[in-house]
């Protein structure tokens, strides 16, 4: 009787075929894909019990959602452009959270962004445009910098909590706003809509050729993949990662942690304030009180729903852009308040919140089990 010959394990084969270290790779990563895919399932399964409740149909309503955002070239257009402040206002969020930092202030940081470009655009009428425009982005960046950096500060020196700080901040910026636009920097000619003085044409920033989207697109496309670079490719984002893991063992190593929060704390803000700017010289052509629309808000959705990574940023904001572009229709169509779009952002909020709790807790996920020789032994 012929003895059957064993043949080589699985293990043993995913090995000589590189197979193996690319099913850790994915593991590792994939973890975060599928809790916040289910995350985001689970909202909208919520979200159609709320339409339910109201007497409304769920699918009626998600197509109507599906046209107004992406069933034609002009809804995705204005898709991106609501996606565009979203890029940055994220990685308002996402930068500090590689620190361990929880920042939800983005809104003031965008408001006074937007304020400090229009006010620098008017003062410096007739001048070159190139020149403004660059300064206007410069003075943005800078006031929302100050801004959100201001928050790191309070938070490493004077041991003040980073949420409320930046949430009370916030507030107080939008106020600084309204005082600014209605009062020292109001247009006399505008009367039941306070604002700044229209910028001239020459210094307000165009469409991409061939597209209804302005630049802002491209500009927060590219602030997500540099922010990628800076934290997955540099050493301030290699100890970013090591003071958010544990901030003793970071200052051990030797690390300056305290420049560190002030400075991705500062550069977030940056982010958030050329976010206002590109809002006034792009949409609005002035200051006034539509700045505070709630993009910051809606980029802490963002950012939590991509894992404060920037480049899973980029389609989560499009699609969180296309929502929003989608409840003027939502609102014609289907006889519903256009702020219905904000309750579906809220559940999704509240629920991907609650998903941080399931992360770590699937062993499928952990790439340690890809290693242990007794996985995936067999014949074959």
């Amino acid at each position: 009787m012929t003895e059957a010959v064993s043949g080589p394990d699985v293990r043993t084969i995913l090995d000589a075929r590189g197979y193996r270290p690319a099913l850790e790779w994915i593991a590792r990563r994939a973890e975060a894909f599928v809790i916040a895919l289910a995350a985001l399932v689970v909202g909208m399964v919520l979200f159609s019990l709320f339409i339910l409740a109201v007497g409304k149909s769920p699918v009626q309503l998600y197509e109507t959602m599906w046209r107004g955002g992406f069933g034609s070239w002009f809804s995705i257009q204005n898709s991106l452009s609501r996606g565009a402040p979203l890029l940055l206002a994220a990685l308002c969020v996402a930068l500090p959270a590689r620190l361990g930092l929880v920042v939800i202030g983005g809104e003031g940081a965008i408001v006074l962004g937007g304020v400090t470009a229009a006010a620098i655009g008017v003062a410096l009428n007739g001048a070159p445009s190139f020149l403004v425009i660059l300064l206007m982005g410069v003075g943005g960046v800078a006031a929302g910098g100050i801004w959100i950096g201001a928050v790191g500060a309070l938070r490493h020196y004077r041991a003040v909590n980073e949420t409320i700080s930046s949430l009370l901040m916030a507030y107080i910026a939008i106020a600084l706003m309204n005082h600014l636009v209605e009062g020292p920097l109001r247009d006399p000619a505008s009367l039941n809509k306070p604002s700044t003085q229209p910028l001239a044409d020459i210094y307000r920033v165009g469409n991409i050729p061939g597209m209804e989207v302005h630049w802002g697109l491209v500009v927060g496309i590219l602030a997500c993949v540099l922010s990628w670079l800076l934290i997955e490719k540099t050493r301030w984002g290699f100890a970013a990662r090591i003071a958010g893991g544990n901030v003793r063992a970071a200052q051990v190593q030797g690390l300056a942690v305290g420049p560190l929060i002030v400075g991705f704390t500062a550069l977030a803000g940056g982010f958030a304030g050329l976010a206002g700017m590109l809002e006034v010289a792009a949409v609005q052509g002035s200051a006034n009180a539509s700045l505070a629309a709630g993009y910051g808000y809606t980029g802490i959705l963002v950012a939590f729903l991509a894992r404060h990574n920037p480049l899973a940023i980029i389609p989560v904001a499009i699609l969180l852009g296309g929502i929003d572009a989608s409840g003027g229709l939502i609102q014609r169509r289907m006889d519903l308040p256009d702020a219905t779009v904000l309750v579906l952002q809220g559940m999704l909020f509240i629920v991907i919140l609650f998903s941080e709790t399931f992360y770590g807790r699937f062993k499928l996920f952990n790439p340690d089990l890809w290693q242990r020789p007794d996985f995936l032994k067999g014949t074959v």
